[in-house]
């Protein structure tokens, strides 16, 4: 059973919702070094169809994807996590880098997952990643379950990856044998909403100053009309300008209205009815300054009472008063670790156990 969402206490002096999202920022943790083996995944192109283009910078010109594994720090692994990284970042982030420590110290081994344009994989592959890229996300599931072998293949999505597996699983109900999300967004609309709030400003700019400069840099080109929109006037001044010029149009959506509607996963989530989907624990902070907690309560409101309000085929979800954005700086905290990394460990070992 997962712990109670009433014992997260917040850490002085992470008080509040931005200090909470903002501390590995503040005060960047001291992380050991990064040994982790890079392991590439090849992916098909595509050619015709719905689905990604083939132009310049569009994602359907196929390439390789890189992840790094990571063995346990001790004894044989008793399961393989895929960590699948947010908007903006790679598997070198402090969140990314600080679960993955955490499960491998539980006895897990793990792959941290570069997407479509992020982190040293930039050069291997065209364009930029989306809330709902499995032809890019269940060819690096079937290479994770046959690294995993007997094992039990388990995930972790940070922020919009734990949208990403989400959107996985509709496709592939058991492509996975259990996911933990942390605060994730499963309605795209309302979090590119809350994200444009003038209290919001200095995070929006920072997350477009690093999807253009992502994009940019893809060594396959981007087209002239992306160019302009990613510069022309100073680029986007909205997540949501952004993905109306560059990931929707690149994944196929005729509209950002169409890819939100599309890619995300609440509605899904609430008609469900499978037997065969893997067992999912969703943890949400109340006072995320990101993405609204309202997707929750709506996923919440349709569950049969159980931990926090929700437990139905398989399903948890958590939702403390506090923690900010894939924060959860709590008391009690280890070093290199925080409440809700200790929520994913704690529910993934009581899986596989």
């Amino acid at each position: 059973m997962v712990r109670s969402a009433a014992s997260f206490q917040e850490r002085w002096p992470w008080l509040g919702p931005d200090l909470q999202t903002l501390r590995d920022t503040i005060r960047p943790l001291p992380l050991p070094a990064d040994r982790g083996e890079p392991i590439t995944i090849g992916l098909e192109p595509i050619s015709s169809g719905p689905g990604p283009g083939t132009g310049p910078g569009a994602p359907g010109r196929g390439g390789r994807l890189v992840a790094l594994h990571d063995p346990p720090i001790t004894g044989p692994a008793k399961g393989l996590v895929l960590v699948v990284h947010g908007l903006g970042g790679s598997s070198a982030r402090e969140g990314v880098r600080r679960q993955a420590l955490c499960l491998q110290r539980a006895g897990f081994a793990v792959l941290r997952l570069n997407l479509r344009g992020a982190g040293p994989g930039r050069a291997l592959a065209a364009g930029t990643y989306a809330a709902s890229c499995n032809a890019d996300l269940l060819p690096v599931v079937a290479k994770a379950r046959a690294m995993a072998g007997s094992l039990p293949l388990l995930g972790v999505g940070l922020s919009l990856g734990g949208t990403m597996l989400l959107n996985a699983l509709r496709e592939q109900p058991q492509a996975l044998d259990g996911l933990v999300t942390a605060s994730s967004p499963l309605d795209l609309a309302a979090c590119s909403k809350a994200i444009g709030r003038p209290r919001n400003w200095v995070y929006q700019r920072w997350l477009l100053q690093r999807l253009v400069a992502q994009t940019l840099a893809d060594p396959f080109g981007v087209s002239g009309q992306e160019r302009q929109a990613l510069l022309v006037g100073g680029g986007p001044r909205t997540i949501r300008a952004f993905d109306a010029a560059i990931t929707a149009p690149r994944w196929g959506y005729h509209s950002v209205d169409h890819y939100y509607a599309e890619a995300s996963p609440l509605a899904s989530l609430l008609n469900d009815q499978s037997p065969r989907r893997a067992p999912l624990l969703l943890v949400h902070a109340a006072d995320d300054p990101w993405v609204p907690v309202d997707a929750l309560h709506q996923l919440v409101s349709g569950l049969n009472p159980g931990v926090n309000g929700g437990t139905q085929r398989g399903m948890e979800v958590c939702i403390p008063a506090k923690g900010g954005h894939n924060g959860f700086h709590g008391v009690g905290d280890g070093p290199l670790g925080s409440w809700s990394d200790a929520v994913a460990v704690q529910w993934l070992s009581a899986l596989v156990a």
